[in-house]
């Protein structure tokens, strides 16, 4: 059959409220949503992350056809012959005769780099659309935010909320202070565990999508159950939105930041894990912040405003912030790395198999669950990379693998911006590094660890401990500087120098021999 636009949609494009399928009279509009090697080989991936995606984009496909407009999913099988998806389209086009393909602008460099040669090489008319789901409009990143140039994300945030009278009253933050951090940094103690509400998860059968992508050789890690508990259709992601605000909500700003190796939901806590949904697009950033005020204007009793002011930051602030830092900074934030760290990532971090309590939860929860929540990721695998400077792109990899919602755009930024400080703190004022102490005070992994916490020197002390320290000492010349740290090398000068000595050789030990940590 002969179409006169192909309509091509990324695999996190799954917005099925997007102005085109509104439009009348689309008898000749071929709508396409392909599986691509190209978007499963270039790291390695957790096996529920292509998976996720793949169910993602074949439920958006069935739903786009029970519209009645014409869909052609592609999987594995139609395409593993294609070497690009500029062959793809190329070829899809002279084969249904279309004069023209539009896209919507993809939110990753690479795949806009693809797009813009397929621009310059194709004699079809090549038209792109807005993607419509990002609340600051693409062409105003760089009214905000400056090539190579520092901009504070707490100033970005109070901007985004008074734009869109978000938790304002007038000019005025509602409650008279924009953040309420120091109200949300709970650790969950031994009563608390037993309230922590049962995970939403989902059951969707994924033993077909999992076969064909081993029969292509897919080079996968992590662990995958025939069930895939994740939302995969646009339906599930707002029950999942819905179970968050109900019984997640009144309780996530205190702990948002707490640890825990004591309870069956261990792994999601309060979190309300629709990262992926919002990262696939299948919800909206806009109406995930209005069911949670929603919700916090009916429930005043049991909702309070450090609660919601918490989680709203995070998708008011926090994610488009990130947003603004990659498109300004691309492509040379990919090879920044400030430090020069130059360490390979241990085996551990594929196999989970180490005696850091907090490190082996941390990392067999991602590869058991291809998901860890902020602090997790930061403050557990994040810091200990930090601290045994790894290489940043081995650690963007890493991250960008094995976690479901890591998309480009907002796994880098995270990475080796805010958790590596590799951009030199184009995001982050300081390094985000800390002994275990912090560690101790924000779970209760310290408790059943083989390392002792509050050592340093000896053989059973805490490897980071002793990491800490060397970290603060080798970079003292550029860290001293900053107004954040500095009462940190006070601490340091008042040891001493036989106990300096003790500790920074302990370090050495730890990294010569890292695998075995």
């Amino acid at each position: 059959m002969a179409y006169k636009t192909l309509r091509f949609i990324f695999g996190d494009q799954l917005n099925p409220s997007h102005s085109w399928y509104k439009e009348p009279n689309q008898e000749h509009v071929l709508y396409v949503i392909a599986e691509l090697k190209q978007e499963t080989d270039y790291v390695k991936h957790h096996i529920q992350k292509i998976t996720a995606f793949f169910c993602a984009m074949k439920n958006f496909a069935s739903a786009l056809q029970q519209a009645n407009l014409n869909v052609l999913h592609l999987t594995l099988d139609d395409t593993h012959r294609y070497t690009s998806l500029s062959d793809l389209l190329k070829r899809l086009a002279v084969q249904y005769q279309c004069t023209q393909i539009h896209y919507q602008y993809p939110d990753e460099y690479r795949l806009k780099q693809q797009m813009n040669q397929l621009h310059s090489t194709s004699n079809i008319k090549i038209i792109g659309f807005d993607s419509e789901h990002f609340l600051l409009p693409f062409d105003e990143i760089k009214t905000y935010f400056k090539k190579d140039k520092h901009v504070k994300m707490e100033f970005f945030y109070r901007m985004m909320r008074k734009r869109f009278d978000i938790l304002m009253n007038g000019d005025s933050p509602l409650g008279e202070q924009w953040n309420f951090d120091q109200a949300n940094r709970n650790k969950l103690k031994k009563a608390d565990l037993a309230q922590i509400p049962k995970a939403k998860t989902f059951r969707n059968p994924v033993g077909k999508t999992i076969k064909r992508i081993k029969a292509h050789n897919i080079n996968t890690f992590g662990n995958c159950p025939e069930n895939l508990l994740w939302p995969t259709s646009r339906s599930q992601a707002k029950q999942l939105l819905a179970y968050f605000c109900e019984h997640l909500l009144p309780s996530f700003g205190q702990f948002q930041d707490s640890m825990t190796c004591h309870s069956t939901e261990q792994w999601s806590l309060y979190h309300s894990r629709i990262s992926f949904a919002l990262n696939t697009k299948m919800l909206h950033p806009m109406q995930v912040i209005h069911l949670v005020l929603k919700e916090f204007e009916s429930r005043p009793d049991d909702i309070n405003l450090a609660q919601v002011e918490g989680f709203i930051r995070q998708i008011l602030g926090w994610r488009e912030y990130v947003r603004g830092i990659y498109w300004q900074n691309m492509p040379d934030y990919a090879s920044k790395n400030e430090l020069n760290a130059s360490r390979s990532l241990p085996d551990y971090f594929w196999h989970g198999k180490t005696n850091m309590n907090c490190m082996k939860h941390a990392i067999n929860q991602s590869l058991d669950t291809a998901y860890a929540h902020h602090i997790q990721r930061l403050m557990i695998t994040g810091n200990f990379c930090l601290l045994t400077e790894m290489n940043p792109a081995q650690v963007d990899s890493w991250y960008l693998g094995i976690y479901i919602d890591a998309i480009e755009w907002v796994e880098m930024p995270n990475t080796r911006g805010m958790s590596q400080f590799a951009d030199g703190g184009l995001i982050a004022t300081k390094p985000y590094a800390a002994s275990g102490n912090y560690i101790n005070k924000m779970s209760d992994y310290c408790k059943g660890c083989h390392y002792n916490v509050k050592e340093k020197t000896e053989d059973s002390a805490c490897p980071f401990n002793s990491l800490y320290w060397h970290f603060m000492n080798k970079h003292e010349e550029r860290l001293s500087r900053n107004p954040r740290i500095g009462m940190v090398y006070k601490n340091w000068q008042k040891q001493d120098e036989q106990q300096r000595q003790a500790i920074l050789d302990r370090a050495r030990w730890c990294l010569d021999n890292i695998e075995s940590l």
